[in-house]
């Protein structure tokens, strides 16, 4: 921000703040709050217009609370949690059950009996993230507690990658950027799109939004963007690409036809393979067909992607010899079998010989966040420790209602055979599990099983009304904190707006005065306020400067300060670029050392579903005629996964209330609907309400429908009940992407779906439960 910004923000009382959808500053006016982007951002994020309403809409948790049945019997497996009231209670009441709860299951059962779940975009803050705060306390207070590892976005490729190219960070965040592609790139094939609602957020914040920028620049230069998805909105009109209405998830199967076009032609780059590869042979035999009789030609590929053979060869041809990018969403890998896709695109860009060239190779997952394809900073970034935890045991991040559900049994992991722990107790704050997990009423079951769950939340979230303790936790714009990310220059002092929403309070002053009551108050503190804390965090990035000869305030004028620019990093390709230029002197991370399209040790593990190289395992989402549709449960537009639901702006983008899916005018006719019915989608695992618009910018056979609407079930004392708002994970199926992985799996899923012609359930997802007596 210049200094003219700047002036204009303070003299119109505008605070300087910022979010996980970008830096921004806002105001308290008429009792309301306003809000205004950086202003040096060309492409503002709209969602951060949620905060206006969202602060203080009624969705909001005033007070603590604790569910009845809790209350009066203690602790166990309890079938009501989700159908239960609650009981106001004061802090001192909550916090006193909460810490014996913990010292019960902590002496008793161990701190191998807690889950710290705590998933999640809690904050961009970097001293107020709530996982970093939970993970903390719990290490600290409780010994430790059982983990999750991975993501519910990338958590195929996570395990994947380092096994085939070495450095998962270093092929998402330091490798192809924004910057290349507008420069370089000839072409850009992108499995998957890369939809600018997804880079339009960021861990930490960015405060500039390049990405629609960058492809405007490059297809200005005659760059080609080739989009390759049943979803046209993937990439967005300054991108002028060319779409593929592909089958989903059939890219595997599309690649290996690109690929087997290029061989048999003589247009892969051979010397590249034999320098820089391990097991290209091997993947050879099994493309051309010697291993199974199968060639994986393009007229093999064409009915299975729905992408006509002479398209393929055409599109092979335009590929070979340019400076080409192929970029693999992470929403391909979000799917059974999603190691495949992710596998096959590096072994296509392998092929072309275009890895490690500038604005060339594999962009893996550019554009899936915002501060993919960026230059890194020069100096560190304030840290909180989480300190050590004394808990080995994890488990894969989207198995959480198997572990609940089958403590003791075994399941296969990374090669490794492990086994669920019995859990007691679950501490969640930062995250919403009803939004991030599939098979939600499974999810119900799993919740049901346990002692304990207790949750930090902002709002009535699915998972706070599972809750048996229930703690109000402050919004970003109602604590102090710096806001930064290790991609984008800004470190931003994020003042206070406004006080906290009734007694809500921040994370830090929760976890310290429960750990008061465990005897672990100093240790968690050191004998910090938060301000002190912020403090003792900036001094590592202020001596970072210094040592540099920069400009390295104190902290008091960071404070009042608009915000700091940091010094970058150049753009120099990363780890793949040094291994093009020296692979023997700067080798990969891998057990080669060099990309594996073969793996060794993938093969050793002997997993039918996830084999030593890219194979074609056969399509998983086939409809049938009692679910003829394959449902895209992709990424909201409007919102961050479910945060904000109730805000103004996620609630703008709903019709009649509901999430709004979107059909194909050919499918919707077959079943008498029209523009802007309600619906009903339903199949074995559950069903759900959304609203329906048209388009033709959706493969037929296909409907979308965004995750992230709050479950909001008409009968919660039902088994399989309605959810009337239009959350895609009563539908989703709750299996792991492969025994490798266990990645989740919730992209995908197959449907039935009718018109909904009968009076229409009420919305209570934002109600708050009804309280059952005085606070005590």
């Amino acid at each position: 921000m210049d200094q003219d910004d700047a002036r204009r923000d303070a003299a119109d009382g505008f605070i300087p703040h910022s979010s996980h959808w970008g830096v921004f500053s806002a105001r308290m006016k008429d009792g309301r709050v306003e809000v205004r982007p950086h202003a040096a951002d060309p492409d503002p994020n709209g969602i951060i217009e949620n905060f206006p309403t969202a602060l203080r809409h009624r969705a909001r948790i005033a007070q603590p609370m604790v569910r009845r049945g809790w209350l009066e019997n203690g602790p166990g497996p309890d079938k009501r949690r989700g159908r239960d009231d609650f009981v106001p209670v004061s802090w001192e009441k909550a916090l006193d059950l909460l810490g014996g709860e913990l010292k019960r299951v902590r002496d008793g059962a161990g701190p191998g009996a807690i889950f710290g779940g705590s998933y999640g975009w809690a904050s961009a803050g970097r001293f107020h993230h709530a996982q970093s705060q939970i993970h903390r306390f719990l290490n600290v207070a409780c010994g430790g507690y059982v983990k999750s590892v991975n993501s519910y976005s990338s958590g195929s490729s996570q395990v994947l990658i380092p096994h085939i190219i070495g450095d998962y960070e270093g092929l998402t965040k330091r490798n192809v950027s924004w910057e290349q592609i507008a420069e370089h790139s000839e072409i850009v094939l992108a499995f998957g799109g890369m939809a600018l609602k997804n880079s339009m957020v960021a861990g930490g914040g960015v405060s500039r939004h390049v990405e629609r920028g960058a492809m405007e620049r490059a297809a200005g230069r005659g760059c080609e963007f080739v989009l390759v998805g049943p979803l046209k909105a993937d990439l967005p009109d300054e991108a002028k690409a060319e779409w593929v209405a592909s089958i989903p998830a059939s890219d595997t199967a599309l690649m290996m036809g690109i690929v087997h076009t290029l061989v048999s032609e003589g247009l892969h780059d051979r010397a590249f393979l034999d320098r820089y590869t391990v097991g290209w042979p091997v993947f050879e035999r099994y493309l051309m067909g010697k291993t199974d009789g199968q060639p994986k030609d393009a007229a093999w590929a064409a009915p299975l992607t729905g992408v006509p053979a002479d398209e393929i060869v055409a599109l092979a041809r335009r590929l070979a010899g340019k400076r080409a990018v192929i970029v693999v969403s992470h929403s391909l890998q979000r799917a059974e079998h999603g190691e495949q896709p992710v596998w096959m695109g590096m072994v296509l860009a392998a092929a072309l010989g275009q890895i490690g060239l500038p604005g060339g190779g594999y962009a893996y997952a550019l554009g899936a966040i915002a501060y993919y394809g960026r230059r890194f900073n020069a100096v560190p970034l304030p840290t909180f420790s989480q300190g050590r935890n004394g808990v080995a045991d994890y488990i894969p991040v989207a198995r959480i209602s198997d572990m609940l559900l089958k403590p003791g049994e075994s399941y296969r992991y990374n090669g490794q055979t492990r086994t669920y722990p019995a859990i007691k107790l679950v501490y969640w704050a930062g995250g919403n599990p009803f939004h991030h997990h599939q098979d939600l009423n499974r999810l119900r079951e799993a919740f049901s099983r346990i002692d304990t769950l207790v949750v930090h939340e902002l709002a009535w979230t699915a998972t706070a009304r599972h809750a048996d303790i229930v703690l109000p936790c402050t919004m970003t714009l109602e604590r102090e904190d710096i806001g930064a990310n290790s991609n984008d220059p800004l470190l931003v002092p994020m003042r206070p707006i406004v006080e906290p929403y009734g007694q809500a309070r921040d994370d830090y002053d929760i976890f310290a005065d429960l750990a008061e009551r465990l005897g672990a108050r100093e240790a968690f503190t050191e004998g910090r306020s938060t301000r002190q804390w912020l403090e003792h965090l900036y001094e590592p990035t202020r001596a970072a400067l210094a040592a540099k000869g920069l400009p390295a305030p104190g902290f008091a004028a960071f404070w009042e300060s608009d915000g700091y620019e940091l010094p970058q990093q150049e753009d120099d390709g990363g780890n793949l670029r040094t291994f093009r230029q020296d692979p023997e002197g700067k080798p990969l991370p891998t057990p080669s050392g060099k990309l594996e399209i073969f793996s060794e040790t993938i093969a050793s593990f002997g997993e039918a579903d996830c084999p030593g190289h890219p194979t074609w395992l056969g399509p998983v989402h086939v409809p049938d005629a009692a679910a003829p549709y394959v449902l895209v449960a992709n990424q909201p537009r409007t919102r961050l996964h479910s945060q904000l639901d109730f805000g103004g702006h996620s609630d703008a983008a709903k019709h009649r209330g509901r999430e709004v899916a979107r059909m194909h005018p050919q499918d919707a006719a077959r079943h008498g609907i029209a523009d802007g019915d309600i619906v009903r989608l339903f199949n074995e695992r559950g069903a759900c309400l959304a609203a329906v618009r048209l388009t033709e910018d959706i493969r037929q056979g296909v409907i979308q429908l965004p995750t992230g609407a709050w479950y909001d079930p008409a009968d919660p004392s039902e088994d399989k009940p309605l959810c009337v708002h239009g959350n895609p994970n009563v539908l989703t199926k709750d299996v792991g992407t492969s025994a490798l992985a266990q990645g989740c799996t919730g992209q995908l899923t197959t449907v039935q779906v009718e018109r909904f012609d009968g009076n229409l359930p009420p919305i209570l997802a934002f109600e708050p439960p009804g309280a059952a007596m005085a606070a005590e």
